[in-house]
């Protein structure tokens, strides 16, 4: 699907098919008759027949307009007996895309780390050699963590709609497996983010962790809060003309959970404290992480809907 996803306009526009190695679920023409009467039933708005506010928002006239062996591809995506593995291959190939892309143009790695090194090189300037409290340092760690994100993952999705690529992924696959495989990216990169932007912390400012067990996994279940509301968000912001900008706006009033419990969390690492001292801190990262990864599984569709 990878491949599919690099060369969608020649192949739509010459109208050729497409050969899966699939299961044969919704193939054939009755699979491809539900899908169309699926979109027929659920697309009658009176503005082109397309369907607005279900799971996948294809419109009618670009589903009938395709090739029979085409149609027979798309009504595999609407099967409602989608197996486990077809759904996680789905999102690997999203996973793939993204990353093949990134590898290309190294656009979101290069913008997240340039800016988090430039941010952590003006911190220690203008610190100096002063000694600052375990909740300062703690505090700048956090602070360059969520504004290099916030900067860096913003054209998540935009460059889905930039591209032309958006109305393929709503093709090809289902929302699920979409945000699935573009929060596995993120995630990725938001991974690499924090390992260079922590090394490079702890050794311009000289800090020394106290409990390095308790460090590392405030900052992985911050980096997958963090991870959860910026792709949900980044969906959102796409749809608005030039909306890349806003993700900062919008994102940041959200994270404030994850910069207090983080910065309180972080502080009790450096000073060597235990996991049960922190335990109201994470309780409140894992409790974040997961209303936010809840709340993309059941608003996303309506995000990515046409």
């Amino acid at each position: 699907m990878a491949e599919a996803l690099d060369g969608h306009a020649q192949r739509v526009a010459d109208g050729g098919a497409e050969k899966r190695p699939g299961n044969g679920i919704g193939r054939g023409r009755r699979g491809a008759h539900e899908a169309g009467g699926a979109i027929r039933e659920q697309g009658r708005t009176g503005d082109g027949g397309e369907r607005r506010g279900s799971r996948f928002s294809v419109p009618a006239s670009l589903f009938w307009s395709l090739p029979s062996k085409r149609r027979d591809t798309v009504a595999f995506h609407f099967s409602s007996s989608l197996r486990p593995m077809d759904w996680l291959a789905g999102a690997w190939s999203v996973f793939r895309k993204d990353l093949r892309t990134e590898l290309r143009s190294r656009y979101a790695a290069n913008t997240l780390l340039l800016f988090a090194l430039a941010a952590l090189l003006l911190v220690a300037f203008a610190v100096g050699p002063q000694p600052l409290s375990a909740r300062v340092r703690a505090a700048l760690l956090w602070i360059v963590l969520l504004f290099a994100a916030s900067i860096g993952l913003g054209r998540s999705f935009v460059a889905e709609h930039e591209g032309g690529t958006a109305l393929l992924l709503r093709l090809h696959t289902r929302a699920s497996m979409v945000f699935a495989g573009k929060l596995l990216f993120n995630f990725g990169l938001v991974a690499l983010l924090t390992l260079v932007a922590t090394g490079v912390f702890l050794l311009l400012l000289g800090v020394s962790v106290g409990t390095p067990s308790l460090f590392a996994g405030t900052l992985a279940i911050g980096a997958l809060g963090l991870t959860g509301a910026t792709t949900l968000l980044s969906a959102l912001v796409a749809r608005a003309s030039r909306g890349g900008p806003l993700l900062p706006v919008l994102l940041l009033p959200v994270l404030v959970p994850v910069l207090v419990s983080g910065v309180g969390a972080t502080r009790k690492a450096l000073l060597g404290q235990r996991w049960v001292a922190a335990q109201d801190e994470l309780l409140t990262l894992v409790g974040f992480a997961g209303a936010t990864l809840s709340a993309a599984v059941v608003l996303f569709d309506y995000v990515w809907a046409e």
